[in-house]
């Protein structure tokens, strides 16, 4: 593609002279599991995300499954409630710690989980909730935190798509991060990070990830104390890891500007609506709602320009989520959505005049 969805080239190449004095020191070291990259990336990421604590693990879905495990929801009768918009990953991680996925539907205008919606669903069985910010927009997360303490549910912040876009560990225990190479913050394979405040709790957590060794902080030896997973974070995705870092406020701004000149150009277009944003967003991906979407993203491929889906079907109607026992209608505002949206190219080096020559695009398809 001529203007791709996502190019992460340009972010590698301003960043390549530190993440290459990284690779280099961790081969003359030679020691590639929890090691010194992971212990500096993990008191940098705490201190830029206003965190006591980080514990890096091996993916997104693992930074949601941990803290369930550590605060032993892990049974098929504990449910937990989530947004029905993600991609399928944080109902994966709730199944992966033994727990059953429950979905609420979404606010149309900014595609983020219903509030109101969430509070109505919760029931005898509910343990947790995992509120998504999706798109890099946090959700209404005092309201979801309060209700979570009024009702004594624990509360897993999935802001695998938000990284800096608010100090979360102020409303819950633990967040979850993704390091996906997508993400605003990526690695060059999977990665993940859980953020916490508690001292205790991210010494469970970081147990959890070496398999259950260790215990209560001590040096990792070979015996399980409590059930476990093997979810650690490896060295060399922290030596791109630490190079990304420092730029991430720029990064995010970057994002943030280009967003703006996005709804600028497309505010008055006829057959787009687009999304309501608060300040804090770090605009992971630029989505709006399309009116005949399919048609709209075969003509900006003609035309050389990158378009994706985020994401094409709600989470109550995967197959693989059928226990929930939710089925099509009952969540109309995400089915609705899912039907609609379209995510426009966006990274921090996209061009204003990319931005503007993909807007025109835009323009011209519903003036034919």
């Amino acid at each position: 593609m001529r203007i791709p969805i996502v190019n992460l080239k340009p972010s590698l190449a301003e960043t390549q002279p530190v993440w290459q004095a990284n690779l280099n020191a961790l081969y003359e070291r030679g020691f590639f599991v929890l090691g010194p990259e992971l212990a500096r990336f993990e008191q940098s990421l705490a201190d830029a995300m206003g965190a006591r604590h980080a514990v890096g693990v091996s993916s997104g879905s693992t930074a949601i499954e941990i803290p369930l495990r550590a605060a032993d929801i892990t049974r098929a009768q504990q449910q937990v409630l989530t947004s029905a918009m993600p991609a399928p990953f944080p109902a994966v991680s709730i199944a992966a710690a033994g727990a059953a996925p429950v979905f609420a539907d979404i606010d149309p205008e900014t595609l983020s989980v219903d509030v109101n919606d969430m509070g109505n669903r919760i029931g005898r069985g509910t343990a947790a909730l995992v509120p998504v910010h999706l798109y890099g927009q946090p959700c209404n997360i005092a309201a979801i935190a309060g209700i979570a303490r009024d009702r004594k549910l624990t509360l897993v912040q999935d802001a695998c798509q938000a990284h800096g876009a608010l100090p979360f560990t102020d409303y819950g225990d633990t967040v979850a991060l993704s390091f996906y190479p997508t993400k605003n913050l990526g690695c060059l394979g999977d990665g993940g990070a859980i953020l916490t405040n508690k001292p205790r709790l991210a010494a469970k957590l970081r147990q959890i990830r070496d398999g259950g060794r260790g215990s209560g902080g001590l040096p990792v030896n070979q015996i399980a104390y409590i059930s476990g997973i093997n979810a650690r974070l490896d060295e060399l995705q922290c030596c791109y890891l630490n190079a990304f870092l420092p730029r991430l406020n720029d990064w995010n701004a970057a994002r943030r500007r280009l967003a703006a000149l996005y709804d600028q150009a497309l505010a008055d277009v006829d057959g787009i609506r687009l999304l309501r944003r608060s300040p804090e967003s770090v605009c992971h991906l630029y989505v709006v709602r399309a009116k005949r979407r399919n048609q709209l993203r075969e003509y900006l491929a003609g035309l050389g320009i990158g378009t994706g889906i985020h994401y094409p079907v709600p989470l109550h109607l995967h197959p693989a989520f059928a226990a929930s026992k939710q089925k099509k209608g009952d969540l109309p505002h995400a089915e609705k959505a899912a039907r609609e949206i379209v995510s426009l190219p966006l990274w921090p080096q996209l061009s204003s005049e990319n931005v503007l020559e993909v807007a025109a695009a835009v323009r011209n398809f519903y003036r034919r």
